[in-house]
């Protein structure tokens, strides 16, 4: 199938306030996940992964870290004009104020569609963890002659009320939208699942500059709030079925359409366990569709001795007599004689000094833990020493163990 010119948009400014503390210097998108990514690289590989090469990364909170890893991990071609991965700040085109919604976001920067004269505009999030081949999508967009489509996958009910919930017709065609709704809609066929949105979207260009004027003058500032529900009648908005996505390399025993917002603390650690074991229900070693890493200059790991089951160990760290446990060990971490780490989560540049012990805790970064401390045992404890999830499980925020000071 031929394929239209592509612009995307991806919208990297969310707070990420149910990670703290780990969102506490930082973006969503930009906090670390698994051994040598960040959640924005999931978007990103999935977008270069579908040749789509056109690519504005729109940031506003706490977003330094992110600019960083972007200049640093994600250079195109700079010969080729419309190969490039560009970050924009909020340019307050319109008066001083800073993105109010989804749709303003893209609202403030309809300047950079008119110059890159796309016929398919392609918007987003970069929050959340999957694969996914667009190219697929936008040929479902194509041959239904959608003016929007809607990416969706079914969950439980009794979650769908963090979601922008979709009725569609049996042709995928979307009749209802509702946004959050405090009683969501089942599936006609499933009374315990809902269909809902995965906030990404791919508009005409046209469709889309309208809806996005009319918004504007109505005050309207979210996709899923007032532009989708407000397109729907129109007859030409559709659900894209996630889980007919098909991606080459999937293991038969991984999770079919796997997808996780790690918008929690305690969903962000169920991802990361996710991807441990013989048979992960999500296995980032694919190399027909690769998660493209964050470069590490230092040397490859060392392990002194120890007994390590069932974990990831990145670049650069110095493991001595340890145990460790289904665990995610990030790069330059040192681990100390007689250390035990079991389900944790382990950051770039960390100490774990002798005979510490860590359980069900998150270590960000730049931190040092002490000789024999204990984090993930006695919750009494470990309220005036860490913070603590209401999950139970432990973070010790980047930097508050003493270190000294690197690059961010």
């Amino acid at each position: 199938m031929a394929q239209p010119k592509v612009l995307a948009l991806v919208l990297a400014g969310g707070k990420g306030e149910r990670l703290f503390p780990l969102t506490a210097f930082r973006s969503k998108p930009a906090v670390p996940f698994g051994g040598r990514y960040r959640i924005v690289d999931f978007v990103l590989s999935n977008l270069i992964n579908s040749h789509i090469y056109s690519i504005y990364l729109l940031v506003q909170y706490q977003s330094q870290s992110l600019i960083e890893h972007v200049r640093q991990n994600w250079v195109l071609s700079p010969v080729i004009r419309d190969q490039f991965v560009t970050v924009v700040p909020p340019q307050m085109r319109m008066g001083p104020e800073w993105f109010q919604g989804t749709a303003d976001a893209v609202f403030q920067n309809l300047n950079l569609i008119k110059q890159h004269d796309p016929q398919l505009v392609i918007i987003f999030g970069a929050d959340h963890v999957y694969r996914m081949d667009i190219r697929q999508m936008i040929d479902f967009h194509v041959t239904n002659n959608a003016s929007v489509t809607v990416a969706a996958r079914p969950v439980p009910v009794a979650h769908a009320s963090a979601f922008g919930v979709i009725q569609t017709d049996t042709s995928r065609r979307i009749t209802g939208f509702q946004e959050k709704p405090k009683k969501p809609t089942p599936l006609a066929d499933d009374p315990a699942l809902a269909y809902v949105s995965m906030g990404n979207y791919i508009f005409n260009r046209d469709v889309l500059v309208q809806a996005l004027a009319k918004a504007q003058r109505n005050k309207q500032h979210d996709f899923g709030s007032h532009v989708i529900p407000d397109l729907v009648g129109t007859g030409q908005v559709f659900a894209y079925d996630f889980a007919t996505n098909v991606i080459p390399g999937t293991l038969p025993e991984e999770e079919k359409g796997y997808w996780r917002d790690v918008g929690t603390i305690s969903a962000y650690f169920d991802a990361h366990m996710d991807m441990l074991g013989k048979t992960p229900r999500f296995e980032l070693d694919n190399k027909k569709w690769p998660i493209h890493p964050s470069g590490h200059g230092g040397p490859a790991t060392k392990i002194l001795h120890g007994y390590i089951r069932n974990s990831i160990i990145a670049e650069g760290s110095v493991i001595h007599k340890a145990r460790i446990r289904n665990s995610v060990i990030r790069s330059g971490v040192i681990i100390e004689d007689g250390v035990s780490v079991d389900e944790c989560i382990i950051m770039d540049s960390v100490v774990l000094r002798k005979g510490c012990r860590l359980k069900r805790a998150i270590v960000d970064k730049l931190n040092i833990i002490g000789e024999g401390e204990t984090f993930g045992f006695d919750p009494g404890s470990d309220r005036f020493k860490c913070h603590i999830d209401a999950s139970g499980i432990s973070i010790i925020p980047k930097g508050g163990r003493k270190m000294k000071k690197t690059r961010e």
